[in-house]
């Protein structure tokens, strides 16, 4: 099976109107997408974009969060239960962004990561480093300590369920992309550390993803590199023309 993959992540944006309007126009602009597309979107549009993709095998939709407990009084927040039971395929933990605005850290990113595999979800996993951890190269230990604390406790037929996005936080949103063998240097190390510990099967088959400033420019070049596997798309992602782009920039 191809590990070939791309994902947008639409954060805070979109209307539900929008929302539709959107998955319409990417999915008249590439109706059968030579890779899997996953559209993570805001908790109020799951169940409508989810009917929109459903009896379209390579499209899925992810919610962008999901709380570690089965049930109870956590207002405001979505179970894995719910989640599948609205047909839901995927969901992304871990993402910069809650580390940063939610305080989430790598132990309890492992909770939910477990609580999704339990019900049948697909974790989209987001690692990535800082600037400063860059300037200072220490962006293997840094990314690789992320891996270790989410990860490690996993058996290999769960980790096959996963699929592990690098994102440079120095890159998101910044219009600043890391170059191609930055990328392709850290994704073979992650590829390297899930050989080390789960075995070269699972990691010759494991999905990772780039995520950081991927654009119509410049994603053939990254895709091309044999360890990039296809990219987690921010801004890109709200405009059908350039994710389109993206999709089609796939060729592995």
């Amino acid at each position: 099976m191809s590990r070939t993959m791309v994902a947008g992540n639409w954060k805070m944006n979109t209307t539900p109107t929008e929302g539709k309007a959107l998955v319409k126009a990417v999915m008249d602009k590439v109706p059968n997408p030579s890779t899997k597309v996953v559209f993570g979107v805001p908790a109020i549009q799951l169940m409508e974009i989810q009917e929109l993709v459903k009896g379209h095998p390579n499209y899925a939709v992810a919610a962008q969060n999901m709380h570690q407990e089965e049930s109870g009084a956590y207002t405001g927040e979505l179970s894995a239960a719910m989640l599948v039971d609205a047909g839901i395929e995927y969901v992304i933990l871990g993402h910069s962004e809650r580390r940063d605005y939610a305080g989430e850290d790598d132990d309890l990113i492992n909770l939910k990561i477990n609580q999704a595999l339990k019900h049948g979800l697909k974790p989209i996993y987001c690692c990535g480093e800082k600037l400063d951890i860059r300037q200072a190269g220490n962006q293997e230990v840094v990314v690789g300590r992320q891996i270790e604390q989410a990860l490690s406790s996993l058996e290999a037929d769960q980790l096959s369920q996963v699929v592990i996005a690098y994102e440079p936080v120095w890159a998101i949103g910044t219009g600043v992309t890391a170059s191609n063998e930055q990328a392709q240097q850290m994704h073979a190390n992650i590829r390297r550390m899930i050989t080390n510990q789960f075995g070269s099967e699972v990691a010759n088959n494991l999905t990772i993803l780039y995520g950081g400033s991927v654009k119509p420019n410049n994603a053939a070049e990254l895709f091309a590199e044999p360890d990039v596997d296809g990219g987690l798309v921010g801004g890109a992602s709200l405009d059908a023309d350039s994710f389109a782009a993206i999709i089609n920039a796939v060729r592995r």
